[in-house]
């Protein structure tokens, strides 16, 4: 072994490496790893799956979760997190996570993934967070934080617009500005300024044409140029096109191996010219820093019992009761019967990269048993498989009709979900269905448990049924997690991170998705999610934020300032509970489109019967701020804002106004400017009455039914109506000078 690398500088360290050398070290050693350079103490580093768990696997390698690999504890993934709506939760995971990686000799955790629920088609949206950006951005800094706090890299996934798994590797999601900004980059933007990760992963997918991996707009402009971000890009597995382009764009670190083959390719560039040597080396600089970084520590263990039980906790956390008439929470001498295949054999995750080999696996079965003070009979309804039979179904119904209650499982087969192909409906399998009809006909008092890992259509049935408990994939203990909620051993807190459509149709990207051709267009804009089906008044089964819990919340005495939102709740039921306060914002009369209402912040907060709490949730300015593309910034519109304050997008309890200064807008004016826009500004104005009183022989008045007539039309057309004494670009000159004024 060389010189430790960690007393001299990566910078240091790349100047005594070899072109060769440099070349090699910014590609992937194997699947997983790293290069390293042992004369110059440079260690390799391992990068491994997934977001919700440490997928470190044991034999062959591979991205598609079909090599087996070390226990790990298997977390509640992304699309049961994102519903906790709690940051602190988050970060708490995210170091449990952290110290699993380092106790596994891992640098490099990918995950977590935050890009947005544009469609709940989407396959792999059991990685994502949410459908909402800030909410997506939030939690998805905490678990940077946690994860990081233990000496281990993040790794930010998947940038940008890899809101799809149909021809993930090919396709160009073709964005707007606004929406590019507002919605598909806004979250990975705030994770990058308020957690630093040291990685950011970037996707298969090309962005308005040009693939993530080599466009120097997203991963050098914005990423860098714009964000700050100090950390190492590295690409999806199997990302890159050509690797010298996405070396000059600004992507780092090329995985998994090729062989030497790309790196013969940047020896070759470097040689030619066509490659600044500068580039690599600030590549490879950033690989021997984040091999510095990563902290080595073979001693390191982690509890596996005590990472169970918080696998537990969180869990329980996530559940989102969607509707119940009072016959949750069950009583432990309450007769239950459990029907459904999955109360024993659960899905508790997704299929694909983040697939984990979980320390233990609960199911909701014995942990419903466990709680219970009677005997809990069972039927399974339906097969593995997702099949049934009459004689399952005649067994159901007569185990239902036995008892107070049944509690049947319902859910998304595991071959339906998966990273690499997206759904092609919303609907639970028509056996699943049967049963339920089967069970409902046998006893009215059935409460419905799902478990899938994208949203699925209730409208079917939701009248049908007294309760309905949305479980997701809540990882490992989620069994456990269940049989806590419906039993009220703890409060139901998880809030929609997503809305829950009526029919698939309605969904605003419905007719955008999965595009054809190489090309999806995101043609709904800004109307993604809740904003879409808020602007359109569509109804919902269930919207953004919802959850119930066994208790009741009021609010009252709300009051806002340009920094922060204030607003009493007080518990008005019988049992502690926790509550998520939502605030919503929205602009009336705004000079551009805006969704209704806009998620602008939020907070937790639990509560004993009777206890009143004011809850203060910050609003950052960035944050009220639209992408003005005229300018091609972050503009905050001044004026009256209208803060609303509830429990979801469409449960909103109090609302008041706050006035909120704007950002000077400097617009550049040109002979393409419409004379409404010259107008606007004062002096531009003076220029423009000059030109009219020119031509009109020493009338400066402009006539108003005149000016309404041609607001929209571009200055240097009016040039071609007559002669007014002046060229152009002397036009040009007198605008120039009114807007620098």
């Amino acid at each position: 072994m060389g010189e430790s690398a960690t007393t001299r500088s990566p910078s240091e360290i790349v100047a005594e490496l070899t072109l060769e050398e440099k070349a090699a070290l910014t590609s992937g050693r194997d699947f997983w790893h790293t290069k390293p350079v042992d004369r110059l103490g440079v260690r390799s580093t391992m990068l491994t799956d997934g977001p919700h768990g440490v997928r470190k696997q044991t034999g062959g390698s591979d991205h598609l979760g079909l090599s087996g690999s070390v226990p790990a504890t298997c977390f509640p993934p992304a699309v049961a997190l994102g519903c906790s709506f709690d940051p602190a939760l988050s970060e708490r995971v995210g170091r449990a996570l952290g110290g699993e990686a380092r106790a596994l000799q891992v640098g490099v955790l990918l995950g977590p993934g935050i890009n947005i629920k544009r469609s709940p088609l989407c396959g792999r949206n059991f990685e994502y967070l949410s459908e909402d950006p800030l909410l997506a951005g939030v939690l998805g800094a905490a678990l940077v934080r946690g994860i990081q706090s233990q000496g281990v890299g993040a790794s930010v996934k998947h940038f940008a617009a890899n809101n799809q798994e149909t021809d993930r590797m090919r396709v160009s999601a073709d964005v707007d500005p606004r929406p590019l900004r507002e919605i598909y980059l806004r979250g990975f933007q705030r994770v990058v300024q308020d957690a630093q990760p040291w990685t950011v992963m970037c996707s298969y997918n090309r962005i308005n044409g040009v693939y993530a991996s080599q466009n120097r707009w997203l991963l050098t402009d914005v990423l860098r140029g714009e964000w700050g971000f100090a950390g190492l890009v590295v690409s999806d597995w199997g990302a890159v096109v050509d690797r010298a382009a996405a070396l000059a764009a600004g992507l780092d670190l090329e995985m998994p191996a090729s062989g030497g083959r790309t790196d013969r390719q940047i020896v070759a560039a470097v040689r030619s010219g066509t490659l600044d040597e500068s580039v690599l080396d600030a590549a490879a600089t950033r690989v021997v820093a984040l091999a510095a970084r990563a902290v080595d520590d073979p001693a390191a263990r982690f509890d596996v019992d005590a990472h169970h039980a918080l696998a537990r906790r969180v869990a329980a956390e996530c559940v989102v009761l969607l509707q119940n008439d009072g016959t949750l929470p069950l009583s432990p001498d309450t007769r239950i019967a459990v029907i459904g295949d999955l109360a024993q054999s659960p899905r508790y995750q997704g299929a694909g990269s983040s697939r984990i080999e979980p320390t233990r696996l609960d199911a909701a079965l014995d942990e419903i048993r466990a709680l219970s003070a009677t005997d809990v009979p069972f039927a399974p309804g339906y097969l593995a498989d997702g099949s049934t039979s009459d004689a399952l179904l005649t067994a159901a119904a007569g185990t239902a009709a036995d008892a107070d209650v049944a509690v049947v499982f319902l859910g998304v087969p595991a071959e339906l979900e998966s990273e690499g192909f997206d759904r092609t409906d919303i609907d639970l399998p028509a056996s699943q269905l049967r049963l339920l009809d089967a069970v409902l006909a046998a006893n009215p008092r059935t409460v419905v448990v799902l478990s899938n890992g994208g949203v699925v259509a209730l409208s079917g049935f939701t009248a049908r049924v007294p309760a309905i408990v949305e479980g997701w994939l809540l990882g490992q203990a989620g069994g456990g997690a269940l049989a806590d909620v419906l039993f009220g051993t703890v409060d139901p807190s998880g809030r929609l991170a997503e809305t829950i459509p009526l029919r698939l149709a309605d969904v605003p990207s419905y007719t955008d998705f999965p595009g054809e051709h190489g090309h999806v267009r995101y043609g709904e804009g800004l109307f993604v999610g809740y904003r879409g089906f808020d602007a359109r008044g569509t109804d919902v089964s269930f919207p953004f934020g919802h959850g119930l819990s066994y208790t009741s919340f009021a609010y009252s005495d709300a009051s806002a300032t340009a920094e922060e939102v204030a607003v009493t709740v007080t518990n008005t039921g019988g049992r502690a509970g926790t509550e998520v306060v939502q605030v919503y914002v929205s602009v009336p009369g705004s000079a551009v489109t805006r969704p209704p209402r806009e998620l602008k912040g939020f907070a937790k907060v639990r509560l004993e019967p009777g206890e009143a709490r004011q809850v203060r949730i910050p609003l950052r300015r960035s944050d009220l701020a639209y992408w003005d593309t005229r300018v091609d910034e972050w503009v905050v519109e001044g004026g009256r804002y209208v803060v609303e304050i509830g429990a979801s997008s469409r449960d909103l309890r109090v609302r008041c106004d706050v006035d909120i200064a704007g950002d000077a807008v400097r617009v550049p004016l040109t002979l393409d400017s419409s004379i409404g826009e010259v107008l606007a500004n004062p002096a531009a104005a003076e220029v423009l009455g000059r030109m009219f009183a020119q031509s009109a022989g020493g009338s400066a008045a402009l006539d108003p039914a005149v000016l309404a007539m041609a607001a929209s039309m571009p200055l240097g057309r009016v040039l071609s109506f007559g002669d007014f004494g002046i060229e152009a670009d002397q036009v040009q000159a007198l605008l120039d000078a009114a807007a620098d004024g």
